[in-house]
């Protein structure tokens, strides 16, 4: 294993350097710096995942530290301590270097094997990579939407889901808080579009994965962030699920098993509690628009207060066990 040995001629001997944006420079230094692809692709792309993670859930933790943004937060009695927080980030890291550090290195290798550039430039544009990457939203969110339903099967959720299911008031940090049998079965979906791309059509490149997996992970800590802003992408895009639609599984237990996008349960009918929830808040706040706020508040509390023991209802059932009493957080 040797660093610093290999040269641009090494890995580029007919590029054109002079037609390479900043960009794909600091790409080729990186590779030549390093010396080694496997070493510098694999290295490279952990560092992506921990920097986005950690970046995005970083102010989803200094709002929930600010009294100013209850107002949007979708259950603001439940705002987590730091220390539920660092208990999160300690089982978080866990997975990342137990599981997904081993499955990130080893995607390269395998997806290089069947047509995946890594170190070569240019880059594909961004007209290339855009349907790309929609393909892989698509793709995920229909895995996720069956592997989540699957993993709500009382063995399967007793014994693995269970955990991620802690939070009935989930935090950004809280993403990617699960069991590692899930975290490899949830993450098949992230990858397993891309490997399925790169083996038939032999033309993709890592920087479209990098992009993906960034957007991926925002999706999903912007989904478990717990507030629902009026600029939130679900007010802009329809179909979109964002935090307000999963808020509601947390809370409820059942309904809305998607990541991304709202039409697969709404197809197979499995937002029906949701959309129920939703109206009966509606029609009560309709009914008390001369209230005051906190009045308004209260009656909103009251029936997310029935959602919440319904769904404690039906995960004891699932787990096969008596009923429990309402979970703190």
């Amino acid at each position: 294993m040797s660093f610093n040995t290999t040269t641009p001629v090494d890995l580029y001997p007919t590029t054109d350097f002079s037609s390479l944006n900043w960009f794909e420079h600091q790409w080729v230094a990186w590779y030549v710096t390093i010396g080694n692809p496997i070493i510098a692709t694999g290295l490279m792309s952990f560092l992506l995942h921990e920097i986005v993670y950690f970046g995005r859930a970083l102010p989803w933790i200094i709002i929930d530290a600010i009294p100013y943004f209850r107002k949007w937060k979708l259950q603001a009695n439940k705002v987590p301590t730091p220390a539920e927080q660092w208990e999160c980030t300690k089982l978080v890291l866990f997975s990342h270097f137990t599981i997904e550090l081993p499955t990130i290195w080893l995607f390269h290798p395998l997806a290089e094997s069947i047509g995946m550039s890594t170190y070569q430039v240019p880059f594909p544009s961004l007209k290339t990579m855009a349907p790309q990457v929609a393909f892989f939203f698509f793709f995920e969110d229909l895995f996720h939407y069956l592997a989540h339903q699957m993993l709500h099967w009382g063995p399967l959720y007793k014994h693995i889901h269970k955990i991620h299911h802690k939070y009935s008031a989930p935090f950004g940090l809280a993403a990617e808080y699960a069991h590692p049998a899930e975290v490899m079965i949830l993450g098949t979906g992230t990858i397993l579009g891309p490997l399925l791309y790169c083996y038939f059509t032999r033309d993709f490149h890592i920087v479209t994965m990098y992009l993906w997996i960034t957007l991926r992970l925002f999706q999903a800590i912007d989904a478990h962030s717990g507030y629902d802003f009026p600029w939130s992408l679900q007010h802009i895009v329809p179909f979109w699920s964002g935090a307000e639609h999963h808020d509601f599984h947390h809370m409820a237990f059942t309904n809305n098993f998607s990541t991304s996008f709202r039409w697969w349960d709404r197809i197979f009918g499995t937002d029906d509690k949701y959309l129920q929830y939703r109206a009966r808040v509606k029609a009560a706040k309709a009914s008390m628009k001369d209230a005051s706020k906190e009045q308004q508040d209260a009656i909103e509390a009251k029936l997310m207060a029935e959602v919440e023991a319904e769904g404690i209802r039906a995960e004891a059932e699932a787990e096969g066990s008596a009923p429990k009493t309402l979970k703190v957080q």
